[in-house]
């Protein structure tokens, strides 16, 4: 078994795809958007995708199975799962939940250096950040209605970013809330004179 590949969202997502039946690149691309899974895995840079495909390829977790040409249609790969990539499918999905990963988004890293702002500009950035969780929980909400029917297990990655959009919005909240009251303050950093970036 080959431990030493790299693992990743869109890596796993590829993977899973192939564990159903082979395919093509075009194909797992659409696939993945067409089953609102591209809110976990970011498809939209399809180059990604065929990097991460390649490098799958070069650590013998996949393999082509066919090369095929339609008309009119451009030549499309099709590839397969090996032994190897059936049995790594199976252990990074393991591993990816039951562990929790040390992941180093943005925001923390900028809340972390907030006190280079003045106190109400930094309430201006979160309260436009505020308006921006709340657009993305409705718009998320309007997504999901039409699914509803379906059994849970389908739409828990959906479920589990619902309420992590929700908890952030809620700290973002008590924290403008504090701000606003004058509870949280402190002096900025950074000249007045400073741009602001919308």
């Amino acid at each position: 078994m080959n431990t030493s590949a790299r693992r990743s969202p869109i890596a796993l997502a590829i993977l899973a795809l192939l564990y159903e039946e082979p395919m093509h690149p075009y194909r797992m691309q659409q696939l993945i958007k067409e089953r609102g899974k591209d809110l976990v895995v970011n498809v939209h840079q399809r180059a990604s995708l065929y990097q991460t495909i390649d490098r799958l390829q070069r650590d013998g977790l996949i393999k082509v199975q066919e090369t095929m040409r339609r008309e009119r249609w451009p030549e499309r790969t099709v590839y397969e799962l090996t032994e190897d990539g059936r049995a790594t499918t199976i252990r990074w999905l393991r591993e990816m939940l039951a562990t929790p990963a040390r992941e180093f988004p943005e925001f923390p890293a900028a809340v972390a250096q907030l006190s280079l702002l003045a106190p109400e500009d930094v309430l201006r950035q979160l309260e436009k950040r505020e308006a921006r969780l709340a657009e993305r929980i409705a718009t998320l909400d309007e997504q999901v209605a039409p699914h509803a029917s379906l059994p849970r297990v389908f739409l828990l990655e959906v479920e589990y970013i619902r309420v992590m959009l929700q908890a952030e919005l809620d700290w973002v909240r008590s924290v403008t809330a504090d701000l606003r009251t004058g509870r949280l303050t402190w002096s900025g950093i950074a000249g007045d004179g400073e741009e602001e970036n919308e």
